[in-house]
């Protein structure tokens, strides 16, 4: 069987609530393995949704899809504040990023009181600035950003991460509309450990399959790189 954009492997998949500090539910999903304990958790943050980011976003819909399966990953989905999808609504309104960070924290916390550990941040456009901006306030591993435009995450946000230590890891698309890897290089030498991965022939959304398995490979070697090259079939 040839695993394509529609593919949905085998997992145990939970629907989930979210509760925020100041009082938000957001709707989302866990995606385990079937069996034994996962390597690593993903904890992914959406792309704008005032521009049609969401939990089903296709890289991460095609991760939670996936993963649990073919490199022993756990990941949570999630609609931050506000946002829609067929899995249902958050409550709550869009406010910028600033109160996200209770979003962020909320799913850092459910991920925790699950049991899950190796926690890792993987943000995509919008969602990378939530990833740059409260990862260190919280226990992760480190964060994988997709695409980061670096528009609201400052460079005081930036500077945090030499304090907190842990791995950032920001895949740039080469022909990104909003930061190519030149500039990328440049901006997050502030963080003299993060690590910039220039992807040629890409764009900030990642279309078409061939792009989605980069991506998701990039991502099992960063955080379970004995699992190797994902297969293209089973």
């Amino acid at each position: 069987m040839e695993i394509t954009s529609n593919t949905v492997l085998a997992a145990t998949r939970e629907d989930i609530e979210l509760h925020t500090a100041d009082g938000q539910v957001l709707v989302g999903e866990l995606a385990l393995p079937e069996s034994g304990t996962p390597t690593a958790t993903l904890i992914t943050l959406h792309p704008l949704p005032t521009h049609g980011g969401f939990m089903d976003s296709h890289v991460l819909r095609k991760a939670a899809n996936r993963l649990p399966k073919l490199a022993n990953l756990a990941v949570i989905r999630f609609n931050t504040r506000g946002t829609s999808s067929p899995r249902g609504a958050s409550t709550g309104s869009f406010d910028g990023g600033v109160l996200e960070q209770h979003d962020v924290a909320a799913a850092v916390e459910f991920a925790k009181s699950r049991g899950l550990t190796n926690l890792w941040l993987v943000g995509w456009s919008f969602g990378t600035e939530l990833a740059i901006k409260y990862g260190p306030d919280h226990e992760i591993s480190g964060a994988i950003l997709l695409s980061p435009p670096l528009h609201r995450a400052s460079e005081a946000d930036l500077l945090r991460w030499n304090e907190f230590a842990r791995p950032l890891i920001a895949f740039v698309p080469e022909l990104d509309e909003f930061l190519k890897p030149k500039e990328a290089a440049e901006r997050f030498a502030l963080v003299p450990h993060a690590k910039v991965l220039a992807f040629d022939g890409e764009k900030h959304l990642w279309v078409g399959e061939s792009a989605t398995r980069r991506v998701l490979n990039q991502i099992v070697q960063e955080v379970n790189p004995s699992v190797g090259t994902l297969p293209t079939s089973l």
